[in-house]
């Protein structure tokens, strides 16, 4: 088969023949367009015949690469474009490695035609080009930017598009896209394919090894495709697997450590089929249909495609189809031109001529934003680096953090100092006794207290706790513009009051973030001050940030404005520390150089001394929080009514249909008024009913909020080794009332489909967002689709880890990923566009994080579930739940509610 460019006539009656004959404007071929308009605003995709042959006419393309020396490869340079997918950033992780340096990362609406010319043919800056995944429909242009017009008229390039790349690649040509004959999002298939280069050294057919994951809902209809393009994978059979269905019994068996184990698990199995209540796989839900195409190639044009995702963590052989296609690049390259072998200058090629890339996590002002040149951007050949060009959300690039210019005059030198005590937690009561004794006083107003309360299976180790310290300390409070419900507004309002209650309040145009990092790069310090301590939180900026920072992070806007401020932190510079394994505690203080320290660590000392001559103290603690009756006894009173959530299901399962999303966390929100609470005697009743390795108190008194959090999950953490780690918890079921159920209830939960591709597209979106900012290679998925169980529930929770690079700041990580995926869905832009439209109220601090910025640049982050938002005298819980294709709307609104039941009956027993 030549895998040679047409000639321009053959071409253009190819094109003719797949536009039926029109002079076409790829239009919007739908009713969906996405939120905010972007093909309004940047002008939609416009593909003429005509604009068709004046680009091909002559081979200009052609000829411009055949004049270039033959060179040798010894790495490949990929342009990598983006349809605002959230699994774009696995395939640049992959690529990073297998092509020896990292792709460059462009939006499919950031570069005009005439950039995509000067770089592929003019700084001949690319050796292949890959099409991303991503939501929507290849014939909204909306959805698919600039990519039908590089399919069209690259010919002599080599492309592979990945599911929508794949369906483009499809429709370009004239192959209809239709509705796959059931969505598919987070199951496995089995593929056979022909044997082509694609598919080299890869088995196929049934049994064969070769499982990849799809999330999709559209496919090519294999009837339409025309003689220009070649089926060369389809599904073996109309089954859709779990990904533990994929896994052998045996490798199962052998996760349990002892026989009596093995017996159990077996006994239960049995017990469960023989009384029906156990299926493994739903399947097909009794959808019969044929072979579904999942892979195409054009017959003359170095052009592939394939529908599933080989980039996710569960697709077998997945690598191997990246390094195919990079050899079939090298090839292709090495036959089209003489003999003539000039290795690749490393330096010229990664100085690439790409002068609109953006800074990363710099949210510069869409109005003016900054360009940086292009050899500051890649200064350093050899090592990987990463450009991406981000138009309409935060960039995405590498940038030097060492490079940022801040006024020196804002610089800080911090100094620490610390004790430790042995074994004091066990001699005065524990956490909770600390806590009431040194901070309970006067309603603990100003308090804070990161509380690991559930230490089991080393989930959490270490509670941190504090209030108004020393001369360092300070408040502050942010609140997005009264504008955030514009397009592209992410500035606003933050009021600071110091340590001599004075305050002030400016207006941040670049938002909260950008303030956290400027913050947090001034704080000059010594690692020998902390050497010794086995934590990584020794002072800083402790609280939340609420869930509509989302427009810092990408989403365009924020439909609904929350009561509570958006973000209020702390900046603690005296806090006690207490280490659950050993029953330590810890006291630090924080001071400038050069001032003198404050009594702060002598007079904790002393308390705590006093508190373990007591042998009193927890009693009259225990009596002085107890529950007390309280005249507001009405009970909580739902956002939406089980009607109303049961709809919102409804809208979620048919955007899934249109293939607008693979996953929507829908949520909504319950309220009680609750009057003058006892705010800390209730969280000292949650965290007693419903114990949690990531749970919370924070009380903000002039804001009259508090938090009672009793959260499980762990959103993101940041550690002094510059490991990054998130702990995304999808799938929940409620224990049970006798061993036997419990287990049964366990079992089913482990097995089931539905959860099982729920963990998995999450985990797929928290991989994307550290491999934005960590090393090429180094994430990974230590443990996958574990069940956890707690006081009420059981979860399934996986865990993702990744080395960070060393010019990304601590704040950039937080940017690249919140808000956490498992409270949004994927792909995270269009789902959360969608989510705001089908929620009637705002999320507040629910779905946000709450959690510290250490002034040594680690943080520790959870995600707001399992909580009690005190404000203004009324209390509020927010739950909701995960929509997949396999949902039911019924067992969707019972499963949110069995979310709030823990903290909402700790409201009314309490209250």
């Amino acid at each position: 088969m030549a895998l040679c460019s047409s000639t321009s006539s053959e071409l253009t009656c190819c094109c003719f023949k797949s536009l039926r004959g029109k002079n076409v404007s790829f239009g919007v071929a739908k009713p969906f367009v996405r939120i905010g308009d972007f093909y309004l605003k940047k002008g939609s995709v416009q593909v003429s015949s005509q604009l068709m042959r004046g680009h091909l006419e002559g081979s200009f393309m052609g000829r411009k690469r055949l004049e270039e020396p033959n060179r040798k490869l010894e790495f490949v340079r990929t342009l990598l474009i983006d349809n605002y997918d959230s699994y774009t950033y696995n395939i640049y992780q992959e690529l990073s490695i297998i092509n020896g340096v990292p792709p460059v990362v462009v939006r499919n609406d950031e570069w005009t035609w005439r950039d995509f010319c000067r770089y592929l043919y003019e700084e001949n800056a690319f050796d292949n080009i890959v099409i991303s995944p991503g939501p929507g429909s290849p014939a909204c242009p909306a959805d698919i930017g600039i990519c039908l017009q590089v399919l069209l008229e690259c010919s002599d390039v080599p492309i592979l598009g990945v599911c929508l790349g794949h369906q483009a690649l499809g429709y370009v040509h004239g192959a209809e896209i239709i509705h796959a004959p059931e969505p598919v999002h987070g199951r496995l298939s089995e593929i056979e394919h022909n044997g082509c280069r694609l598919f080299h050294g890869i088995p196929s057919g049934r049994n064969s090894g070769f499982e990849v994951v799809r999330y999709h809902s559209l496919v090519i209809d294999a009837e339409s495709l025309p003689k220009e393009l070649i089926a060369i994978a389809w599904t073996t059979s109309t089954d859709k697997l779990s990904y533990l269905e994929t896994l052998k019994f045996d490798d199962i068996l052998d996760a349990y450590e002892s026989q009596d184990r093995k017996k159990k698990f077996l006994d239960t199995v049995s017990k469960q089929l023989k009384n029906g209540n156990y299926q493994a796989s739903i399947h097909s839900n009794g959808v019969q249909s044929r072979k579904v195409v999942m892979g195409i190639m054009h017959s003359t044009r170095p052009h592939y495609g394939v529908q599933f995702h080989p980039e996710s963590i569960a697709t077998c052989h997945g690598n191997k189809i990246f390094r195919n296609f990079r050899q079939i690049t090298e090839d292709y390259w090495l036959r089209l031109r003489p003999p003539f072998i000039q290795e690749r200058n490393a330096r010229h090629t990664a100085c690439m001529q790409v002068p609109n890339a953006s800074q990363l996590f710099r949210e510069v002002p869409r109005s003016s934003r900054a360009v940086k040149n292009s050899n500051e951007l890649f200064r350093d050949a050899l090592r990987p680096r990463q450009l991406a060009c981000d138009a309409d959300e935060s960039s995405f690039g590498l940038f030097d953090v060492a490079n940022i210019q801040y006024p020196s005059i804002g610089l800080k030198f911090l100094k620490l100092k610390w004790r430790k005590f042995d074994r004091l937690a066990s001699q005065v009561g524990g956490a909770r006794n600390i806590f009431c004794e040194l901070f309970g006083n006067n309603k603990a107003k100003n308090t804070f207290w990161l509380d690991s309360s559930s230490i089991e299976k080393e989930r959490a180790r270490f509670s941190f706790m504090g209030d108004k310290g020393g001369s360092l300390w300070k408040q502050v409070t942010f609140r997005l513009s009264d504008q955030s419900d514009m397009e592209f507004a992410s500035g606003g309002h933050l009021l600071i009051e110091d340590a001599q209650g004075s305050t002030r309040s400016t207006y941040l145009e670049e938002g909260l973030f950008d303030f956290l990092n400027k913050e947090l790069l001034s704080i000059h310090y010594e690692e020998k001050d902390y050497e010794g301590l086995p934590f990584d939180f020794y002072g800083g900026y402790i609280g939340y940030i609420g869930y509509n920072l989302k427009v810092e992070c990408g989403a365009l806007s924020n439909r609904h404005k929350g009561r509570t401020p958006d973000a209020c932190f702390f900046f603690a510079d005296n806090l006690v520390v207490i280490d659950h394994l050993y029953e330590d505690v810890y006291i630090l203080s924080l001071h400038e150089e050069n001032t003198p320290m404050s009594p702060w660590l002598d007079d904790t000392e002393q308390k705590l001394i006093g508190l373990r001559a007591s042998s009193t103290r927890q009693l009259k603690q225990q009596s002085l929080h107890a529950p007390t009756a309280s005249s507001h006894k009405s009970a909580f009173i739902s956002e939406r009514s089980r009607e109303g959530y049961v709809n919102d299901v409804e809208s979620c399962l048919k955007y899934i249909k249109d293939g607008e999303s693979y996953e929507l966390c829908l949520t909504t929100q319950i309220r009680k008024q609750v009057g003058e609470i006892d705010s800390l005697g209730l969280y000292l009743h949650l965290r007693e009913k419903n114990p949690a390795p990531y749970a919370a108190w924070l009380s903000f008194s002039k804001e009259d909020l508090c938090i009672c959090c009793s959260s499980p999950e762990r959103f993101l953490r940041l550690d002094k080794n510059d490991i990054l780690e998130a702990k995304p918890i999808k799938g929940t079921i409620a224990r049970g009332s006798t061993p036997e159920e419990d287990e049964q209830l366990k079992l089913r939960l482990q097995y089931s489909e539905k959860d099982q591709a729920e963990n998995l597209m999450i985990v797929d979106l928290l991989r994307n967002d550290l491999g934005r900012v960590c090393e090429p290679g180094s994430v990974h998925v230590p443990s996958l689709m574990d069940v956890e169980s707690y006081a009420t529930v059981h979860t399934m929770v996986s865990t993702i880890r990744g080395k960070k690079q060393s010019n990304v700041s601590a704040v950039d990580c937080v940017r690249a990923a919140f808000p956490g995926g498992s409270m949004t869905g994927a792909p995270k832009l269009r789902s959360m566009e969608l989510l705001d439209s089908i929620e009637s109220c705002s999320r507040g601090i629910y779905s946000g994080s709450i959690g510290f910025f250490s002034y040594n640049r680690t943080f520790d982050l959870n995600i707001v579930i399992r909580t009690v938002v005190i404000h203004e005298g009324e209390a509020s819980i927010g739950a909701g739940g995960a929509i997949v294709a396999l949902s039911n709307p019924e067992d969707e609104y019972e499963e949110m509610i069995l979310k709030t039941r823990a903290p909402a009956k700790a409201v009314m027993e309490f209250n």
